[in-house]
């Protein structure tokens, strides 16, 4: 009785935690940008910048486990299309098309393609998981990718240099950056968090590789050494970190509630423009601010109660 009662106490306690670790994540991935812009002003392109990510953040977290826990590197090979899947069709592919979008796009119009990804995400939940479409979801989504469109700047600042091109690689990214949820979700059915984050940037930073000049990079790290702390803080605070807690995350959290959430992201991201590179604060970027933050508030109504079947 005793050992029941904590069990399902742990289980109520990580349901309620599940939500805010998914925040958390996404307010971590919100700040990207910052050393994003550093890189690129010392001459790293984008691909050369996810590549240093992936391959930094891969080994971090193999070699902390390494030291730590090695039972959470072992792997079935028959699995291996799992991590292919978050690892290769996913961050890989997604960070590819989303910059790629970028020379064909405005930055704001490539980032709102990007987060079609709750769209993706809901749609191939409806058949993979069984995932019920409810109007809480619906009208959260709407107010989350509204407030993204608002925050991003379309509205009032008008949309100019878009490409047919441009869109189709823009949606290809939304498409990527949706995989993870739902090969996540399939890989947390028999693996740790942990092991599924350090997997999946293995193979991202073998799949990676051919796509960009590693000799050139070396040379543009050994001339400026200043270089490596932005690394550093690129692969383990925007990357290990967050990977790790939205992955954790997804075992309490439907992936269409999940993905929406992670709309938090534009939202940092516009208030660190706002407030650290002084960008212009409009209404509309307030208003953005408001929907994601009220859409989060609106899914989090049940997100912090068990479900009704749960033993």
């Amino acid at each position: 009785m005793g050992s029941a009662s904590t069990f399902t106490t742990r289980r109520l306690s990580d349901t309620r935690l599940a939500p805010f670790l998914i925040i958390l994540a996404a307010v971590c991935w919100g700040t990207i940008g910052i050393f994003t812009r550093e890189l690129q002003a010392e001459g790293f392109t984008s691909i050369q910048i996810t590549a240093a990510r992936c391959a930094v953040t891969a080994l971090c977290v193999v070699t902390a486990l390494l030291l730590t826990d090695r039972e959470k590197l072992k792997i079935a090979p028959k699995d291996i299309w799992l991590f292919i899947g978050t690892g290769l069709l996913s961050v890989v592919f997604f960070n590819i098309c989303y910059f790629t979008s970028i020379q064909y796009l405005t930055l704001s119009m490539a980032s709102i393609l990007l987060y079609t990804a709750p769209f993706f995400v809901m749609l191939m939940s409806l058949f993979l998981f069984h995932e019920r479409m409810t109007g809480q979801k619906g009208i959260a989504l709407i107010l989350a990718f509204s407030g993204c469109v608002l925050t991003a700047g379309i509205i009032g600042g008008g949309v100019s240099g878009i490409t047919e091109i441009g869109i189709l690689i823009g949606l290809g990214s939304g498409f990527g950056y949706a995989l993870y949820t739902i090969f996540g979700r399939l890989a947390l059915k028999k693996y740790h968090p942990v092991t599924i984050t350090a997997y999946t940037f293995v193979v991202a930073g073998i799949g990676i590789l051919p796509f960009c000049d590693v000799g050139g990079m070396i040379l543009l790290s050994a001339e400026n050494p200043g270089i490596l702390p932005y690394v550093l803080i690129l692969s383990i605070g925007c990357t290990v970190l967050p990977y790790f807690l939205y992955t954790k995350g997804l075992k309490h959290v439907e992936g269409g509630k999940a993905s929406v959430m992670a709309f938090v992201e534009p939202m940092v991201a516009t208030l660190i423009g706002i407030f650290l590179f002084h960008e212009q604060m409009t209404l509309f970027n307030i208003t953005g601010v408001a929907l994601i933050f009220l859409a989060v508030i609106l899914l989090n109504r049940r997100c912090t109660s068990l479900p009704a079947d749960a033993p």
